[in-house]
C-alpha cells in the first residue's frame, strides 16, 4: 500500500477541516453523519484548531486516523473517542465498560475498495486496544447498507442495542461492536 496510516498532528487541521467537508457532500452523509455540510462550514477556524488538537497523536481521549498518499493528499480518516465506564454517551445511554467508539468514517469514492478502510480501521482499534479499552463500537444508519457492509467486513457485529435517531423517529441506527480477543 502507497499510504501511510498515521494519527494527525495538531497543526494538520485545516486538512482535517477539507475531508470533513468533502465527506458532508458525500451522497449518504444524510445517513452517515450527524451533521450537515452548511452546519460544518459555518464553523470558525477555532472549532477545527481545537478538534484536530483533542484527537491528534499523543491525546489520550480521541485520535484521529488518516490514510495520507505519497503526495501529501488524505485519503481517508476515521477517529475513535475513548468512553470511560460509569459515564454516559451522547445518546444518554451508561456506558458499561472502557470501550472505544469509532466516529467519523470516511474514504474518498475514488479510494474505496483499495484497502484503505480496512488499515484506517486496524490502525483505530490497536489505539483503542492500547488504550485498554474492552470493546470497540459504531452507531449506523438502519439505511446505510454499504456501511454496514463493510463494518461486518472488518469484525463488527449487532450488538441489539438500537439508537433512535429522534424522540418521533421511526428510523434509529444500529450499535455494531468488536470485543476485545
Amino acid at each position: 500500500m502507497s499510504h501511510v496510516i498515521r494519527s494527525i498532528r495538531p497543526d494538520e487541521w485545516p486538512a482535517a477541516k477539507e475531508l470533513r467537508l468533502v465527506a458532508l457532500r458525500d451522497p449518504v452523509a444524510h445517513l452517515a453523519f450527524l451533521e450537515t455540510y452548511e452546519e460544518a462550514v459555518a464553523k470558525p477556524d477555532s472549532f477545527w484548531q481545537e478538534r484536530a488538537e483533542g484527537a491528534a497523536e499523543g491525546a489520550a481521549a480521541a485520535q484521529q486516523i488518516i490514510a495520507e498518499g505519497p503526495d501529501g493528499s488524505w485519503a481517508g480518516t476515521l477517529t475513535v473517542l475513548i468512553e470511560e465506564a460509569g459515564t454516559k454517551d451522547w445518546a444518554g445511554f451508561l456506558v458499561e465498560r472502557k470501550q472505544g467508539h469509532v466516529v467519523g468514517v470516511f474514504v474518498r469514492p475514488e479510494q474505496r475498495g483499495t484497502g484503505l478502510t480496512e488499515a484506517l480501521f486496524a490502525a483505530g482499534l490497536e489505539w483503542a486496544w492500547g488504550c485498554g479499552a474492552e470493546r470497540v463500537r459504531l452507531i449506523v444508519h438502519e439505511e446505510n447498507t454499504r456501511a454496514r457492509s463493510l463494518y461486518r467486513k472488518v469484525g463488527f457485529v449487532p450488538s441489539g442495542v438500537t439508537v433512535p435517531l429522534t424522540d418521533d423517529s421511526a428510523e434509529s441506527e444500529l450499535e455494531l461492536v468488536i470485543e476485545r480477543h
